[in-house]
């Protein structure tokens, strides 16, 4: 059976279903949940760096000197 090309049901994707208060922007605590989890993310890359810088400069000061 063909494709119907007049039939786009379902096409684009899901999208979650909102109320009429979450339409209208009555719903802070999503954004407050996207906050805290970019948060996160940020204290994490920054606790990562810091191993990162921490792991280079260790080996420079454990080679022994050539004297």
């Amino acid at each position: 059976m063909a494709k119907s090309r007049n039939n786009l049901l379902g096409v684009g994707g899901q999208r979650k279903k909102l109320s009429r208060a979450e339409q209208q922007g009555a719903n802070p605590a999503r954004n407050d949940d996207r906050k805290a989890a970019e948060d996160k993310k940020q204290e994490l890359v920054r606790k990562m760096r810091e191993r990162a810088a921490t792991a280079q400069a260790a080996p420079a000061q454990d080679a022994p000197a050539d004297s």
